[in-house]
């Protein structure tokens, strides 16, 4: 029986609405007119508020009391702390200055520290004092006097940043509308390094163009106008955080708020509550955690409507829970990664659930996605596995100070190469099946985790899976499956998780080992770390 060819896997977005040409201050300042009243921003922790007019005002003082500091178009202002007020106030006030601004992860150590300010050339840090058990000022000690370029630095709660505040007052406001005029939205605002599985991490340099759209585009498909309140208890430092909580925010007069400086599902739970907030972000873990937490159901989510899940495949449980649990009738998977700003598919509002928990999403607006074959190069047919590719405004401006890994990644066409495995359906959805290198490959066959890991979360005892490949002698690589076990449930065995596949799955998709953990390795972003896991695995199993 012969079937009509399939299309190619290739999809454009929708481009109704235009590309947003201004930069970021420009784009606030827009907000600040329209909704001066409104408030900006809410800080939990500490009960801080800010109207749109005042906020303004605060980010005005900042960049005013960083050009004192001699800070100037193009130079490198890192930031380094956990979620709070000043890190949006220095994200807003380095945009109108066309200072770059370099995200430091809070997890990071001295180590890490010094390569970045390094790597960057940063000249001035903004950095907390101190979080849980991390002496920030202390390494910023360290590290000083191997770091040339840096010449500044401002610590949080204390004098440095008072005096900056205290200094930028005294500005003349008048001198940021002389430099506004004179950025481009082309010029590259900001620096965040991807997390490095292998060697040093890359610092993707990101456009106002690149940014500001891309938190415009993701809010426009979430629905976003001024009455929303986005509770964000992702980490700013990553695009999750500044791109898709911040400027999707400003961008249409929404209000961000900030449940607590680190993730804490009660934290976020109560000011989902207290905020009457409409939004909630999350990373899968995210979401698992707060529909865990033992008071779950006192407090009052009614105000909940959309959300966004995104940083690693979402179970189809938890999706379900979230929609049915905390009322986020409208919430979106989105996929992307730092290197296009990030966001290159999202699901839409009236998405079906099968939809949200089995794609990703169609291509955002004004941006192109195709699948190939890693080793050609070719489009595949439409259903095919091959590497996702996107291509549009969303494309970073490249690896700062690396054009060799630059050109690694973004090919003479301009489409960025994911490094993810993926599939388009005939409508154009997507779904990831797993990193290229995540793939196992046993006796020949081509296994994918995901679909693995989908299967194992519709057992009973299972709250969370991770499957990965590790070596085995006779077929190349068999699969071993981590589990973290729901609260009370006893630890599943290698015999009792083959019982349960035996005749569900595929023998050879059944996980030979399994690996009971409270907690998998992970990245700050909620990211897993299958790199460690499968070193880990290789001791475990006396490789």
């Amino acid at each position: 029986m012969s079937h009509a060819p399939s299309q190619p896997s290739h999809s454009s977005g929708p481009t109704g609405t235009p590309l947003l040409g201004d930069t970021v201050g420009a784009n606030l300042a827009r907000a600040v007119r329209a909704f001066p009243e409104r408030e900006a921003l809410v800080e939990c922790a500490t009960g801080r508020r800010w109207t749109y007019a005042r906020f303004a005002a605060d980010v005005d003082a900042v960049a005013l009391g960083l050009r004192a500091k001699g800070v100037g178009r193009g130079d490198r202002v890192g930031i380094w702390a956990p979620n709070r007020a000043e890190w949006t106030l220095t994200q807003y006030a380095t945009a109108k200055l066309g200072a770059i601004l370099v995200t430091v992860n809070p997890a990071y150590r001295s180590h890490e520290l010094e390569y970045v300010l390094n790597q960057a050339g940063v000249r001035l840090l903004v950095a907390a004092r101190q979080f849980k058990s991390s002496d920030y000022a202390a390494m910023v000690d360290e590290v000083r006097p191997r770091c040339a370029a840096l010449t500044d630095v401002v610590l949080l709660d204390g004098p440095d940043w008072d005096e900056l505040l205290l200094t930028g007052r005294q500005g003349d406001p008048a001198v940021l509308a002389g430099i506004g005029a004179e950025l481009s939205a082309d010029d590259p605002i900001n620096v965040q390094y991807t997390s490095g599985t292998t060697g040093f991490p890359k610092g993707a340099t990101l456009s106002h163009r690149n940014i500001l759209n891309n938190g415009y585009f993701v809010g426009e498909l979430c629905g976003y106008t001024e009455q929303d309140r986005i509770c964000l208890p992702v980490p700013f430092y990553h695009c999750f955080g500044m791109v898709m909580g911040n400027l999707a925010a400003t961008s249409h007069g929404a209000c961000t708020v900030i449940p607590a400086p680190a993730f804490d599902a009660p934290a976020t739970l109560a000011a989902v509550a207290a905020e009457s907030c409409t939004s909630l972000y999350g990373v899968p873990t995210m979401f698992i955690a707060e529909l865990a937490d033992p008071d779950f159901d006192s407090y009052d989510l009614s105000s909940l409507r959309t959300g966004i899940m995104a940083g690693a495949p979402c179970p189809i449980e938890v999706m379900k829970d979230v929609i049915g649990r905390m009322g986020m009738t409208e919430v979106s998977i989105c996929y992307g990664m730092t290197e296009t700003s990030p966001v290159s598919t999202q699901t839409r509002a009236d998405d079906s659930i099968e939809r949200r928990v089995s794609t990703v999403g169609r291509v955002g607006p004004h941006l192109e996605v195709k699948v190939v074959d890693p080793a050609t190069g070719r489009t595949v047919p439409r259903g095919d596995t091959g590497e996702l590719c996107t291509r549009g405004y969303s494309v970073m401006l490249g690896y700062w100070g690396e054009p060799e890994r630059t050109a690694e990644v973004i090919d003479p066409d301009g489409w960025m190469h994911t490094g993810d495995l993926a599939v388009m359906d005939e409508d154009g959805y997507l779904s990831i099946t797993g990193r290229s290198k995540d793939m196992v490959i046993r006796g020949g066959e081509n296994l994918y985790p995901r679909e693995i890991e989908e299967f194992l979360y519709t057992h009973p005892d299972v709250l969370d899976v991770q499957v990965i490949g590790v070596p085995d002698a006779r077929y190349g690589e068999e699969l071993m499956a981590w589990v973290r076990m729901r609260e009370g449930a006893r630890p599943l065995t290698a015999e009792a998780v083959r019982e349960y596949c035996t005749g569900r799955l595929a023998h050879f998709k059944i996980p030979r080992y399994v690996h009971v953990v409270d907690e998998f390795p992970m990245t700050v972003t909620g990211k897993i770390r299958k790199v460690e896991m499968r070193e880990q695995a290789a001791r475990l199993l006396g490789g």
